[in-house]
């Protein structure tokens, strides 16, 4: 596979180029941006389960991470602040070491059903504030920390893109098996996988019982 490099001409530089190839914005649009939480958005953070947090760095480097919990998980502490619990992973850290270097970080609310979703900009900061903390406990597990979000954007983006992908529709759900695990994708990728099915499928096991195990 060849590598693409766009030719001079066909690069987008500044925005007054990139805004002459689009209509102008409708007002909606811009008038729906709110610098607090309405209670339509207070609403949708309390029913959505799953977020997607976006970051960079000190030395530029973007990320996007997924967070998960039962619905609510996400804490409104007044209607500019919120309160993320940070759930045992693979200790990266990528998404909190972003924060310490750089505060500015972008939110997407997804609710399972919902074609729409709701956008958050703000400024982030990691705390161990032992009192937030236990009222995120879950299984009697607290999070070793917390991400709390000061609120400078918000509002709701339109279905266009749950739409085209046809993201919550069965028939368009597609077969998990017809890709390797995430173990073996993962060892294909670094050390090499086993070729004995036996040895896979021990190792694919090991790894659900570790979510099992480190949920939380």
């Amino acid at each position: 596979m060849d590598g693409y490099t766009p030719k001079p001409e066909h690069r987008i530089a500044d925005e007054a180029s990139l805004r002459k190839l689009f209509a102008p914005t409708h007002d909606l649009a811009i008038q729906k941006c709110r610098a607090s939480l309405s209670e339509h958005a207070q609403a949708f953070i309390r029913r959505s389960p799953f977020l997607c947090i976006g970051t960079q760095g000190a030395d530029g480097r973007a990320d996007v991470s997924p967070r998960g919990d039962p619905a609510g998980f996400v804490q409104i502490l007044d209607e500019r602040t919120l309160a993320i619990p940070d759930r045992p992973g693979n200790n990266r850290l990528d998404t909190l070491v972003n924060i310490v270097a750089n505060p500015t970080v972008g939110l997407l609310f997804i609710i399972p059903g919902f074609d729409d979703t709701l956008r958050i900009n703000g400024q982030a900061v990691v705390v161990n504030d032992p009192d937030l903390l236990a009222g995120m406990a879950i299984q009697n597990k607290a999070p070793k920390v917390a991400i709390v979000v000061t609120v400078t954007e918000v509002f709701m983006h339109c279905a266009k893109a749950f739409r085209r992908s046809h993201l919550w529709d069965p028939d368009h759900f597609q077969d998990r098996s017809s890709m390797p695990s995430l173990v073996k994708i993962i060892l294909d990728d670094t050390t090499g996988a086993p070729d004995d099915a036996k040895e896979m499928r021990a190792l694919d096991e090991a790894l659900e019982q570790g979510y099992q195990n480190s949920m939380y």
